[in-house]
């Protein structure tokens, strides 16, 4: 069997739904104060189970709960609401 065929297989009778790890680069973040407000915007969201505000490297790591996907459009939308560009999303299964 090929890999992506047994891969695809595992994916589905695996019965274990994956959180996923998003990273979030973030322009104009420069202060605790910053950092905070980031972290409050998305610890309301549905399906967040943790925020973490790197400010040194201007990095917002969400990690979602099971099953749950946040749209690149969503994050960007509420970084722009909390007064942040957002420069780079990047995923990863956790």
């Amino acid at each position: 069997m090929r890999p992506l065929a047994l891969a695809l297989l595992f994916c589905c009778f695996s019965g274990a739904a994956l959180a996923e790890k998003v990273s979030v680069s973030v322009d104009g973040m420069v202060c605790a104060f910053c950092a905070k407000g980031i972290e409050n915007s998305f610890k309301k969201m549905t399906g967040v189970n943790d925020v973490v505000v790197d400010l040194d490297n201007k990095l917002v790591t969400l990690t979602t709960a099971p099953d749950v996907t946040l749209s690149d459009a969503v994050i960007t939308e509420t970084m722009t609401a909390a007064g942040f560009a957002t420069t780079n999303i990047s995923r990863k299964p956790e």
